[in-house]
């Protein structure tokens, strides 16, 4: 599940009945509840909300609304039907950063080279793009391991751009700086690493350096990267 924040929303825990038992987030004062059919089952979507996201004119054009930048009920709609099929909550149809990183994901993953920053002539190298929040693995000009997202380093601890080697990797490893679980650990520059994480990858504000993934994602890349493999690191995290 992907989480997003939206500036005055509080979650609140209301019940769909006896018959679905589905606890969902609703917006301030208790409001009517739609459901979508995703996959053959009906979810529960809490009620739009008239907000104007930051990204909202880049979610329209994508959605292929009138990109006029304005929230309108339509465009509630749309974007509130696009979050419940990819998992975003709360979805309400607010046009903010988790929604906009999911659809830089979908439209990156049939050519996510397309501005040939990553080097093509290192055979296999992992492809970190900061400025998307985005990850993949190419051997050659040839995607092996498809973008996701990843959450990197927060100002005043970035994940220091450059071509780098993965030159140590630890399945099981545990930061005794941070206390905390680092699973499927590559790290690539000093203390900086690809590894995994329990909490959602849109949690602000960021990494004290390290790459991190989901631990699915993490786990599909150790068995992708192998030591020695190059990492390719570019751009710069919004807000950085």
């Amino acid at each position: 599940m992907q989480h997003q924040r939206i500036p005055g929303w509080r979650p609140r825990a209301a019940a769909l009945g006896r018959r679905t038992g589905v606890a969902l987030a609703t917006v301030g004062l208790v409001a009517p509840v739609s459901l979508f059919v995703v996959g053959g089952e009906a979810q529960a979507a809490s009620s739009c909300t008239g907000k104007t996201g930051p990204y909202q004119r880049q979610v329209e054009s994508y959605l292929k609304l009138k990109a006029d930048g304005r929230q309108s009920a339509k465009d509630c709609r749309a974007i509130q039907k696009f979050q419940v099929r990819y998992g975003i909550t709360p979805h309400i149809g607010y046009a903010g950063p988790v929604t906009w990183s999911k659809i830089q994901q979908l439209k990156a993953s049939a050519n996510p080279n397309a501005a040939g920053t990553c080097p093509t002539n290192r055979g296999r190298i992992a492809c970190v793009d900061l400025k998307r929040q985005l990850l993949w693995v190419q051997n050659g000009k040839k995607v092996v391991y498809s973008p996701v997202k990843i959450r990197s380093g927060r100002d005043g601890y970035e994940t220091r751009p450059g071509l780098k080697r993965v030159y140590w990797r630890n399945k099981d490893h545990w930061s005794t700086l941070y206390n905390v679980a680092m699973p499927y650990s590559q790290f690539f520059d000093g203390g900086q690493a690809f590894h995994g994480v329990s909490i959602p990858i849109s949690t602000p504000p960021g990494s004290h350096g390290c790459v991190n993934m989901t631990n699915s994602d993490a786990k599909r890349l150790w068995g992708v990267l192998k030591l020695h493999d190059y990492v390719y690191v570019w751009g710069k995290r919004p807000g950085t």
